[in-house]
């Protein structure tokens, strides 16, 4: 699949995750606020930040689309990283917002018995993104985008938080009213966990930081590959939605540069069959002549 199909995929996942948002913050904090459970408003605010967060991932995904110009010779696909990142920051603001209440609540005793409906409307919440969230992770290993593997992990939390919703408010009913605050102190701990998570992986990719046993597989498919004496050198980093490779191997010094060339389309084809990666730079050094009578 060509990379910019793959980003407008992407961005139907990220408009999925804003109307879905959109609709169930709006029924979270307005049932939260007039039912009286804390936990429910919480995760109302949550789904409000989250569909800021989306927003990036989207403008981020349609900056990514844009081709190459003079000054990004590789294109814009970093844009996608980039997105996933602002979105961890605005999700680190809101964690700590509702940890802050929270604590605070729990701290001066003022807890307010919430309605049944508050509960029944958490566990719907919940099963909804839940449905969002299989649909956001399927789309992101398909089309292999780190934004919207963010949006997933991030539809995923806002399921468990709401699940996490009901269960503080049944305990509440159940006569156990210091639940709710709570319930709500736990979702502020799922929204920083899943930032912090967004981050550390955003931040891994922007610095160029590559996962050590996906370039050991590289490296067997290129050493297999018929020709290719051995791997000197070999480098990967995540650009957006996509892998650059650099690897250096070795042939025999008897082949042409046609022989050469032969090897490297062989290696380019096989990196894309099997691994989804379009982008192989390939140097061809020379066997020394030690490995050659060996």
């Amino acid at each position: 699949m060509e990379a910019y199909e793959k980003i407008k995929q992407g961005e139907r996942g990220a408009m999925l995750s804003i109307g879905v948002y959109i609709v169930l913050a709006c029924l979270k904090i307005i049932i939260g606020y007039a039912y009286h459970s804390e936990a429910l408003s919480a995760d109302g605010l949550n789904n409000s930040t989250d569909i800021v967060a989306s927003a990036a991932v989207l403008i981020g995904l349609r900056i990514s689309r844009k081709p190459p110009d003079r000054d990004h010779r590789y294109g814009h696909f970093r844009a996608e990283t980039v997105a996933a990142l602002i979105a961890s920051f605005i999700m680190i603001v809101v964690g700590l917002q509702v940890l802050y209440q929270a604590v605070t609540n729990f701290a001066a005793g003022t807890y307010d018995e919430p309605e049944y409906l508050t509960a029944w409307t958490a566990l719907f919440c919940s099963i909804v993104m839940f449905v969002v969230y299989g649909y956001n992770l399927r789309l992101a290993k398909r089309i292999g985008s780190n934004a919207i593997m963010a949006t997933a992990q991030d539809n995923r939390s806002d399921a468990l938080v709401s699940l996490g919703a009901f269960v503080g408010i049944i305990g509440a009913k159940l006569g156990l009213a210091w639940l709710d605050p709570v319930a709500a102190f736990a979702v502020g701990v799922l929204i920083c966990k899943t930032a912090v998570d967004i981050f550390r992986d955003a931040t891994h990719a922007l610095t160029d930081g590559f996962d050590d046993r996906t370039l050991k597989e590289f490296r067997s498919t290129i050493e297999n590959t018929p020709g290719v004496g051995g791997v000197k050198d070999l480098k990967a980093r995540i650009h957006g939605n996509n892998v650059l490779l650099d690897v250096t191997v070795e042939v025999a010094s008897s082949m042409n540069v046609a022989e050469s060339h032969d090897i490297t389309e062989e290696i380019e084809k096989r990196m894309n069959a099997e691994h989804d990666v379009a982008h192989v730079f390939i140097h061809i050094e020379p066997e020394e002549e030690g490995a050659q009578s060996n």
